[in-house]
């Protein structure tokens, strides 16, 4: 394929350009051809344990059974994920990108997240929660003219958020006239198997001071009390109330919960799964780009859809890396 330029891209999101730029790449797992990959686990439709999703998909004229090893949500997520990387190391283009910016003092260090990083763009419950100097976002003119945005006009979203426009956003809390905006690019890999069967691995953990150790309730709210600051609330109080009842009943408790121990090997863990096709695609819709308006008149408008279509194809230049054998 030729070099993708900025004539390219204007002749792309002009009125009767390209449907869309396709990107197919073949993979496969960097241990070689015997070794398995670990597609993404999904929460069961019931109960507690993770599953794979498995699919049937067309290969060359065949119908296979798919798993799905990064999803499309993953894959959006990887894309902004390096953009940004690219504008905390800098980047003299992508860090001139508008974006929102939310910040909290935790632990007595100020922490930053923007609508690169927070799962609902520009219509995150962080952002509407925020306030700036002492008024609440929601109340804003800046915020208001975002929510208000549509197909028709999305200038102030390009000016303040233009990776919502890129890789989609829904105002879902709003009670009327939600903001929807779907994704101009979308990507997945997948890997063809033999069948939607996994198999299990073992798991274990050695210690070489003790397979087993108990602990009396004494003792266990000791090690509790002198991690305290390590352990999640919640996980400190439920130990606490063992430790009690062990104290009540005067018994022993296992310590294993508090790290100490082993843990004797057992198939109940998810294996990988071997494929002997593993295939990544994304697609760049230029179609859904050219519904968008932007106040700018014809001319100025195909600019603001290249600049988005350029933006998208930054994110996704990093997939495009090749293994260094």
């Amino acid at each position: 394929m030729s070099a993708i330029t900025l004539d390219t891209l204007l002749t792309a999101t002009a009125p009767g350009g390209g449907s869309c730029l396709t990107s197919i790449t073949e993979l496969a797992p960097a241990g070689g051809p015997h070794s398995a990959v670990a597609p993404a686990k999904f929460a069961a439709p019931r109960g507690k344990e993770s599953v794979y999703a498995y699919e049937r998909r067309y290969l060359e004229g065949e119908l296979r059974t798919a798993v799905i090893v990064d999803s499309k949500q993953s894959q959006l997520n990887r894309a902004e994920a390096g953009l940004a990387l690219a504008i905390d190391d800098e980047n003299p283009a992508l860090s001139r990108m508008p974006r929102i910016v939310v910040t909290y003092e935790i632990d007595g260090q100020a922490q930053r997240f923007s609508d690169l990083t927070l799962p609902h763009r520009a219509y995150d419950g962080h952002i509407r929660a925020a306030t700036r100097d002492g008024v609440p976002v929601t109340d804003l003119p800046e915020y208001r003219a975002i929510r208000d945005a549509t197909p028709l006009n999305a200038r102030a979203l390009l000016e303040a958020s233009p990776i919502t426009l890129i890789y989609g956003g829904w105002d879902a809390s709003r009670r009327a006239r939600q903001g929807r905006w779907r994704s101009a690019m979308v990507g997945e890999i997948i890997g063809f198997c033999a069948d939607g069967k996994p198999s299990l691995r073992g798991g274990a953990r050695v210690d070489g001071v003790g397979m087993q150790m108990l602990l009396s309730g004494k003792d266990l709210r000791e090690v509790v009390e002198r991690q305290s600051g390590e352990l999640s609330v919640r996980t400190a109080d439920k130990l606490r109330k063992e430790a009690d009842k062990a104290t009540k009943d005067k018994t022993q408790i296992s310590a294993s919960a508090v790290g100490l121990g082993g843990i004797p090997p057992a198939l109940d863990q998810l294996a990988g799964v071997a494929c002997d096709r593993i295939i990544r695609s994304h697609v760049l819709s230029f179609a859904t780009l050219r519904q968008m308006r932007f106040g700018a008149g014809p001319d100025g408008d195909q600019a603001c859809r290249a600049l988005l279509a350029a933006l998208a194809l930054n994110g996704l230049a990093p997939f495009s890396a090749r293994r260094v054998d």
